[in-house]
């Protein structure tokens, strides 16, 4: 990403909290013998470290596409959107000014360590766990004999890994380079009732102002 000191974002900390509030995330790898990057969308999971500066997470992929991204041989790269959304230079009532987009992203780089079978199926039940766990009735991986019989078929056809991240970058641009007075009336237009209303994007806004 372009660096901008204005908008620079948090370390492993913050950018586990944004896992955890936005666990889908884009996986980018090179593809092997010149067949360029190759891309995936898996929800991923911030494991417990005794250490708060390491940031470790897991997920899991279908196959085949642990051969695509080369799992385990080099670096992935997971980005990681929080909220986002267009930001109209008519809500400034400045004299001058362009459009914009205000977001929270991190990208977060490590080499993945490719997980056993019985250590993949934990993840998928935390996984299913930790989705389910809103619900008024939750269906868990192993809510019967029978879905667990399921389960432990289905784990054949995915690859779980664990991602030790080795390099955060992170951007949030929420209008912090604007004055109080515009900060306040792009709040006003993200929380009202028109065509680009975020209040996603406001509340992370607020959260940052």
């Amino acid at each position: 990403m372009r660096d901008n000191p204005d908008y620079v974002g948090g370390g492993p900390r913050w950018a586990a909290d944004l896992v955890r509030e936005h666990p889908w995330a884009t996986m980018v790898s090179n593809g092997a013998d010149g067949a360029g990057p190759v891309v995936s969308h898996y929800p991923f999971l911030v494991e417990p470290d005794e250490d708060p500066d390491q940031l470790v997470l897991v997920s899991h992929v279908g196959r085949p596409d642990e051969v695509a991204h080369r799992l385990g041989t080099q670096e992935l790269c997971v980005v990681v959107y929080g909220p986002s959304g267009y930001i109209s230079p008519s809500w400034y009532d400045l004299p001058t000014g362009v459009p914009t987009w205000n977001f929270a992203t991190a990208h977060l780089y490590g080499v993945p360590e490719i997980l056993t079978d019985e250590e993949n199926l934990v993840v998928l039940d935390r996984l299913v766990a930790h989705f389910e766990a809103p619900l008024p009735n939750p269906f868990l991986l192993r809510a019967s004999a029978e879905n667990a019989a399921y389960a432990d078929r289905l784990v054949h056809g995915t690859v779980g890994f664990r991602l030790r991240v080795t390099r955060v970058v992170t951007k949030e641009k929420m209008s912090q380079d604007k004055p109080e007075e515009v900060r306040g009336r792009i709040l006003a237009a993200l929380e009202g009732s028109g065509p680009y209303a975020n209040r996603a994007l406001a509340a992370r806004m607020r959260a940052v102002r």
